[in-house]
């Protein structure tokens, strides 16, 4: 439909096409999240359906549309993959280490410092985009590097000097603590610079990863000395029972 009295690209050519069999319909939306919009496409879809059957094979189309779903695969395969690498680097420690127990016990601070990063970032901004779906991979090798370190030196003490598990921690501490924190502290400032980006993508990135090796150095020190405790006490208060035990059926 060209009008003679408007000039080339204000007709209605990209609206209506010539013979008036198909028209395009535009929807304006504010600052919608993905799961808004994928709502809304499936609604709208669910109406075009009921309401106009010439046009139910019709599905929307443009970027914000296009990177709703994108978003929404890539945080799910990201999410999956990077589960399976948690286990299989679990694996990889219990090979290494030729401990089932410190394989096992690597999982719980791999795992933890994500899900509370994810925690605080639901609570304070409560939506994951495509680039906050990729930080738990990237962190992934930092985060592990600091347990593989911390263990290993927890290890080394008590089978090279006899330690027992409250000197091994010590020692871990004193050999890898200070290391752990200033390399730690080294990247969070890194990835706080990057959170100062315009580009949302690259702030999201960098204020979530910050948020996530924070979160692992607290758990590594904190939390993987009581589980190493915890677990090596039982296994002393085993040891010590077993030990007893022939005696005392010796006495009677």
């Amino acid at each position: 439909m060209t009008t003679p009295s408007l000039p080339y690209g204000l007709d209605l050519n990209n609206q209506i096409n010539v013979d008036k069999s198909a028209t395009r319909i535009v929807a304006t939306l504010e600052n919608v999240t993905t799961n808004e919009l994928r709502e809304l496409d499936r609604e709208a879809t669910a109406w075009f359906q009921q309401n106009l059957p010439s046009a139910a094979e019709t599905s929307a189309s443009g970027p914000f549309v296009m990177f709703a779903y994108i978003a929404k695969r890539n945080i799910d395969g990201m999410l999956t993959g990077t589960f399976v690498a948690f286990v299989l680097i679990s694996l990889c420690l219990t090979f290494a280490l030729r401990s089932i127990k410190l394989g096992a016990i690597s999982l719980i601070p791999n795992l933890v410092p994500a899900f509370m990063a994810f925690g605080v970032w639901a609570v304070l901004v409560g939506e994951i985009g495509l680039a906050s779906s990729v930080v738990t991979a990237t962190s992934l090798g930092i985060i592990v590097d600091a347990t593989v370190h911390f263990l290993s030196k927890y290890q080394r003490a008590q089978r090279t000097n006899g330690a027992s598990p409250e000197e091994a921690v010590r020692y871990a501490f004193s050999t890898v603590g200070p290391a752990l924190w200033v390399t730690t502290a080294i990247l969070i400032a890194g990835f706080a610079v990057l959170s100062l980006s315009t580009f949302k993508i690259n702030s999201s990135l960098g204020q979530l990863t910050a948020l996530t090796l924070f979160m692992a150095i607290i758990v590594d020190f904190l939390l993987l000395p009581s589980l190493l405790l915890t677990f090596a006490g039982k296994d002393e208060r085993r040891g010590e029972a077993s030990s007893l035990k022939p005696v005392n059926q010796a006495a009677e």
